[in-house]
C-alpha cells in the first residue's frame, strides 16, 4: 500500500467496553448511514478526524503487553476498507483478535464482496462483526456489546464457513 494514512475520529487505547478483554479501538473517520441517535455523530464526517500513519498505529499495539484485541469502530470502517484491511492483516500477524462494527449488514457484506475487493480483504481478517445500522426505537441497554437489539454479534469466521450467519451472545 503506497498510502499508509488512515483517517480516524480517535483512539482508545486501553477499553474494556468494545468487546471481550483489554482492546485497543481505532474510531473510523466518515459513515454514510447517519443514524438517529448515533453514539459518535462527529464521525460522520469524512472531512473531519485526522490522519493517522497506520504503520505508527501498529507499532504501537506491539508496544502494549496487555492489549489482547482491537476494536474498529467508527464512523464506519467499511467506508475506509483499503486502509482498515490493511491494519487488520497486520494486527492478525501479531496474534490478536478483531472485532468490527458496521452500519452495513452481514448479508449485504457478503453481496457486495465481489465489486468491493477490499471488503473482502476486510472481511476475512475480522473475527467478530457487530453488523447493523443503530436504531433508536430499538436501543436496548441490557444486551452485550451492541445498542439496539436488530444489530448482532457475528462470529465471522464460523458464518463464512457454514454460508449460515452465527450469532454470538
Amino acid at each position: 500500500m503506497d498510502n499508509k494514512m488512515i483517517r480516524l475520529s480517535g483512539i482508545i487505547h486501553e477499553s474494556l467496553v468494545n468487546g471481550p478483554g483489554i482492546r485497543r479501538v481505532f474510531f473510523s473517520q466518515g459513515c454514510i448511514h447517519n443514524c438517529e441517535g448515533c453514539f459518535n455523530p462527529e464521525t460522520h464526517s469524512f472531512d473531519g478526524g485526522e490522519l493517522r500513519d497506520m504503520d505508527e498505529l501498529i507499532e504501537d499495539l506491539k508496544n502494549n503487553p496487555i492489549i489482547s484485541g482491537v476494536t474498529f469502530s467508527g464512523g464506519d470502517p467499511f467506508e475506509q476498507a483499503d486502509k482498515f484491511s490493511y491494519m487488520a492483516k497486520k494486527i492478525k500477524d501479531l496474534g490478536l483478535n478483531i472485532w468490527c462494527y458496521t452500519g452495513y449488514t452481514f448479508e449485504y457484506i457478503v453481496q457486495n464482496l465481489s465489486n468491493k475487493p477490499y471488503w473482502q480483504r476486510l472481511i476475512s481478517n475480522i473475527d467478530v462483526l457487530v453488523d447493523g445500522r443503530f436504531e433508536i426505537g430499538l436501543k436496548d441497554e441490557n444486551i452485550r456489546y451492541r445498542g439496539s437489539s436488530n444489530q448482532r454479534v457475528i462470529d465471522v469466521k464460523e458464518s463464512l464457513r457454514d454460508n449460515n450467519i452465527v450469532t454470538m451472545y
